[in-house]
């Protein structure tokens, strides 16, 4: 194994300085580095706005803040949330990671990786800059459904804005990272050897290439109806609101793959390497991922069955979305397969991973439940609702995130991370999570509507118990955002491959992972892959 391909960033006798490499540089480990520390900072802020959600329904009546701001609340929670913390963590994992994965020495295009991080910051101080305009700001649910996000104030130009500047910044990670993994793989690395996070990266560039645009004509729409008196929405105009529910899910849907299948591609690298055995069914992973992409396309309108949608639709979305079960339950099962009969240890990014599998599926179930048209008629605008696309986005994909975190910290930094205030992490989480979560689903059933700030008494145990959860798992994130940050000041050595049963080229580099690395390209045989060991 070489590790002579590493040239530092000061071997051409100049060390950048803060500004050249933070603000100008094009380095893809430290651009990936600014996207991950923006979205846990997205995540904290997101989360202190749940918190007051969660405080507001600690008990019934109206207790701290007044229903419009507790609809400001719900609205930038969720915004912030998807676009501010998990999908821009994805997109920094993938920075960091892809070219390490196939043997690239930088992504494709690294002056637009730079600009497509920038924009994000101006985005959301935009974004967040509304709550302190006249007229408050958006208070339509993150779905900004009209006549409802019309109503506010002027603000929603703004938000319009910057979820256009999000959208462009999505785009030109998408496109980079397509051109570097079609591109730029190292010689012998065929497509089907590529790392399942490599792929999964793949597949969702095009996912979002696709709907992006999908929802800037959306929000576009309800642009010119707010401000130029147009009527795509407004009925009395001869327009039709279940037009923009329809719009906006034909990207809603691929979008929360978007969210869930780089995901499943960390989950995939991180549970063989803990089982030590090699993933179970790989070419089954991919084709379920591609399955799973393009039926993200058909099953928009299971959103929207309380709409008067004809029977013949209801019928077709219901039977589309059962359909996606079947994929998601290929990888459920190659994950188990992988684990059955292996010498699994349970380090951080295993807990976090096997966390993942079994709270996921959970999240998977009952979106199953959703997807039937009787009883959707029932779970429509609920807290079951609620709790079902929770348990998909916090225990999966940011569960999901923390694992990659966890497993690559070590490689990026050099240093091992604290396992046992890893390990209370963990617990904290998961235990707060499922109080937090798993009463709702009891909310749901029993009628309670979701973005509510007040609600009937006899909710009011369940809610208790759930901003409990709240609570506690909202402080749990302080030790984790002290874990990473004493990680990355010092501690123990990190070796270069971290972790005993781990394969791929990302562990043939020194840790922490040099400024530049496989300047010469490493050369790669199926014998080197499955040992995870390469040459040049």
């Amino acid at each position: 194994m070489a590790t002579d391909h590493t040239a530092h960033h000061d071997a051409h006798h100049h060390t950048p300085s803060f500004a050249q490499r933070w603000l100008f540089g094009t380095n893809h480990k430290d651009i990936g580095t600014l996207y991950l520390v923006f979205s846990l900072v997205m995540f904290l802020i997101g989360g202190a706005m749940a918190l007051v959600i969660r405080a507001e329904l600690f008990q019934p009546g109206l207790q701290l803040v007044n229903p419009e701001f507790f609809n400001q609340m719900t609205t930038v929670h969720a915004l912030v949330m998807i676009f501010g913390a998990v999908m821009p963590a994805f997109v920094g994992l993938g920075n960091w990671m892809i070219p390490l994965m196939v043997g690239a020495p930088d992504m494709a295009l690294p002056r637009m990786n730079n600009w497509s991080f920038w924009i994000l910051p101006f985005a959301f101080l935009m974004l967040l800059s509304t709550l302190f305009m006249e007229g408050g700001g958006p208070a339509g649910g993150w779905t900004l459904y009209p006549p409802l996000s019309l109503q506010g104030g002027n603000s929603i130009a703004f938000v319009i804005f910057a979820i256009h500047l999000m959208g462009i910044s999505s785009i030109m990670g998408a496109i980079n990272i397509i051109a570097t993994i079609l591109n730029m793989r190292a010689p012998g690395m065929d497509l089907l050897k590529m790392p399942i996070f490599v792929w999964s990266w793949l597949i969702t560039a095009f996912l979002l290439i696709a709907v992006m645009p999908v929802l800037a004509g959306a929000v576009t729409m309800l642009l010119t109806d707010k401000f130029f008196a147009t009527s795509f929405f407004n009925a009395a105009g001869g327009g039709d609101p279940v037009l923009f529910q329809h719009i906006f899910w034909f990207f809603g849907h691929p979008e929360v793959y978007i969210m869930i299948l780089p995901a499943f591609g960390i989950i995939s690298e991180i549970i063989p390497t803990f089982a030590r055995k090699p993933l179970f069914g790989y070419q089954a992973m991919v084709y379920a991922i591609a399955s799973i992409a393009f039926l993200s396309f058909i099953v928009w309108a299971h959103h929207m069955f309380t709409v008067g949608m004809p029977l013949g639709g209801e019928l077709f979305f219901m039977y589309a979305t059962m359909l996606i079960a079947v994929p998601t339950g290929v990888k459920v099962f190659n994950w188990v397969s992988t684990m059955w009969k292996g010498s699994m240890t349970f380090e951080t990014p295993m807990l976090f991973a096997l966390g993942f599998v079994v709270m996921f599926t959970i999240g998977g179930f009952s979106g199953l439940m959703l997807a039937i048209v009787p009883a959707d008629f029932q779970y429509h605008d609920t807290y079951f609702v609620v709790a079902h696309f929770h348990y998909v986005l916090v225990t999966g994909a940011i569960f999901a995130i923390m694992a990659g975190t966890y497993y690559w910290l070590p490689k990026w930094t050099g240093f091992m991370y604290n396992e046992t205030l890893g390990k209370w992490h963990f617990w904290l989480s998961t235990i707060f999570v499922n109080l937090l979560f798993f009463p709702q689903h009891f909310l749901g059933l029993a009628g309670m509507p979701r973005r509510i700030p007040d609600y009937n008494i006899a909710f009011s145990d369940f809610n208790m118990i759930s901003s409990v959860g709240a609570f506690g798992f909202g402080l749990s994130q302080l030790l984790f955002a002290y874990i990473v940050w004493s990680c990355a000041r010092g501690g123990a050595r990190a070796t270069d491959r971290v972790w005993e049963g781990a394969k791929g080229l990302e562990w043939t580099v020194p840790s922490p992972a040099p400024h530049h690395t496989f300047t010469t390209p490493p050369r790669i045989d199926d014998r080197e892959l499955a040992h995870g060991d390469v040459s040049h």
